[in-house]
Parts: structure tokens; sequence; C-alpha cells
């Protein structure tokens, strides 16, 4: 595990994941449709209500005849009308998970992760692989069998979305957090959903000391499979990305090589991450602003770019247009944890990551003795 620094700037990053992940998602969610809104579509949206160069929230439809129909939930994360989050399963499984660590330790079994679900999440709160997972243990089957029995959605981005607290919890070692994501993941998915939350989780623990955002990126890519497609896309982004390419043809390229696939599939959205990433180049608002722009499961992407860029940054660092909106409170489907101060969940993921670096010393020092 490779040091993080002090203790209040560990505190600070692990906020800016917090505050990053939602506050992503919220500028992702109003136009969270991906075979409807996409690329071109978000930007023409944003060009008539004047909001390009995107810097803060999506602007409120200039008239509602306009032919640009939000998701309903807009008028709760548009700019100007945002008090606190909106309640969201891309904030839902992060605070699970924050409960799951908390519960069971860093020693979990994936029918924990199951069991959790069933006691503190609702059904209809939960989608495509998710919910097929949930309805697969309410019937009394076990993992792995979860994952593949009746379940279309194996290789969609559900499992990614689980995976920041494994990267939060795991400050500097990319490796442990993907083996905790991956644990997580196999309730619901296989292949390359897997792949996706091990990578993820990996991304964000290596954003606490990674000198730059793609190195991040690169260490990132060593937890999955060479040969896996989602590393091979990401690799592609990359390679695009150092030919120096916009990042409107460097999406263009990628979404052309992943057509088919379906806009909430975990390939074409890490391409679409991983481009808001490498262009945002650790800059907040850009970052976010890019993956958004970018399409496809726009809340999802959001979210995690904001995670990413949040511990690049640290939350002082985040600028408030973003941050005070949300008024440090969130809404959560997650049994017991409705109205959750952020700050709070913040301060219980930094005890986590202090006792498991406290573990961690601890297997060492016994070790070497």
């Amino acid at each position: 595990m490779t040091p993080v620094g002090t203790e209040p700037e560990l505190a600070d990053r692990i906020l800016g994941g917090w505050l990053g992940r939602i506050a992503g998602n919220m500028l992702g969610k109003p136009v969270e449709q991906g075979d409807l809104w996409t690329r071109d579509r978000i930007d023409r949206y944003l060009r008539r209500a004047a909001a390009l160069p995107l810097t803060d929230y999506l602007p409120e439809p200039v008239s509602e005849a306009d032919g640009f129909e939000l998701r309903p939930e807009w008028r709760q994360c548009v700019r100007g009308r945002i008090h606190g989050s909106c309640r969201d399963d891309d904030v839902d499984y992060a605070i699970l998970g924050l409960d799951l660590l908390e519960t069971h330790g860093f020693g979990f079994s994936t029918e924990q992760v199951g069991d959790l679900w069933l006691l503190r999440l609702p059904y209809l709160q939960t989608f495509t692989a998710e919910r097929a997972a949930y309805r697969n243990l309410a019937n009394g089957l076990k993992p792995p069998l979860t994952a593949t029995y009746d379940n279309p959605y194996q290789e969609w981005i559900g499992a990614l979305i689980r995976a920041d607290i494994y990267g939060w919890t795991c400050p500097g070692d990319p490796r442990r957090a993907a083996a905790l994501a991956r644990r997580d993941a196999v309730l619901s998915h296989t292949g390359n959903g897997v792949y996706g939350a091990m990578w993820a989780a990996a991304l964000i623990a290596a954003a606490f000391t990674a000198p730059t955002v793609r190195k991040a990126v690169d260490q990132a890519l060593a937890v999955i499979p060479a040969s896996s497609r989602l590393a091979r896309t990401v690799r592609r982004v990359v390679s695009l990305h150092d030919t120096r390419m916009t990042w409107e043809d460097t999406l263009t390229t990628v979404a052309e090589e992943t057509a088919g696939l379906g806009w909430i599939h975990t390939i074409p959205n890490a391409a679409v991450l991983t481009a808001g990433l490498l262009y945002g180049d650790g800059d907040f608002t850009r970052t976010i602003a890019l993956t958004v722009r970018g399409g496809l499961d726009t809340d999802s992407n959001g979210a995690t770019a904001g995670s990413v860029a949040g511990v690049l940054t640290g939350a002082e660092a985040i600028p408030d247009q973003w941050t005070e909106p949300l008024e440090n409170t969130v809404r959560s489907a997650v049994f017991g944890f409705d109205g959750a101060r952020i700050s709070e969940l913040a301060e219980r993921t930094m005890r986590l990551a202090e006792a498991q670096a406290e573990a961690e010393t601890g297997a060492e020092t016994a070790a070497e003795v």
C-alpha cells in the first residue's frame, strides 16, 4: 500500500469522492436515457440554453414544448432547483457498501452482500442485473447462480456503480480494492460486468496516490485481464488520446467500435468514462462535464467520474457550484440512511480506511515476526 499523505488530506480526498460522486450523478440524471439523449442531442440542448461550455448543473428547459424531454426527476436536479441530492441507485449502492463494511468488515462474503440487499434495499429501487439478482435471492438461489439465472444483464454497468466504497477504503491499494469489488460484483454480474467493478474500484484507489489521472488509469488497467474487451476498449481510448485526437472524434471512433452493445453495457460506458477522465485531465468541472456530455448512462458515468476527480482534487478544491446546492444532505432508499449528512458518510468511510490500514500493518508486522 502506497502512503497517501496526512490524515486531514486523506479525509479531504474521501469527502471529495463522496461529493464528486453525488454531484456527477446529479449532473447526469436529467438526461439519463442513452438511446434518446445522444451526445449530439445533449449538446444541442445545452446550446439552446446558452450553457456551453458546461460549468454548472444542467439548466432547466428553455420551454416545455421545445422537444427536449428530460427525465421526470429533472425539477430536483437542475441548476437553481437543487436542495440536497436526489435519490438514485448510483448513490444508494455507495451507502449500502459502507453499511456492508461496517457490519461485516473487509472479510464480507458475497452471500452477505445479498442478505444486506434484502434487508436494506427496496426491490423496486433495483434495476437490470441487480433486480434479476434480487429476485433470484428472494427465490432462494445462492451466488453465483444469482448472477447467471434468467439474467440477460450480466455485463451491464450495475456492478461498476457499486465499486466506489472499495476504492475509498483502500486508498493507494488498487489491487485490494479490486478484490473487494469482485466479491461484491459476482452476486449479479459475470465477465466484463465484474471486470468493470474491479477496474472502477482500482481507479478510485489509485487516484489517491497517482500523480496524474493517466497514471491512475494505467494502474487500474493492471487489475483486469489484458485480453478482456474492457481492457482493450480502455486501452483504445488511451491510445486515441495519446495521438491528440479530439475528445469528440475519440468518442465517435470508439462508439463505432462498440456499436450494438446497448447504452447500459459496461464496455461503451467505460469508454465514455475513460475519455472524460483523460480529456478532463484532473480538472473537476471539465471531467464531469465531458463525461456527462458523452452520453449513454450519463448519471452513472458522471458519478464515477466525479468520484475519481473528487479524490484527485480533494473536497476543498471542488468548485462551490457543485457542492453548495447539495446542502450536505443525501436522499437514499437504503433503509435507515435517508437524509444522511454527506460529511458523516465520509467520516465513517475514513474510519473504515484507517481500520483497514491498521489491520494491514498488523498483518505485515506479524508476518515479519
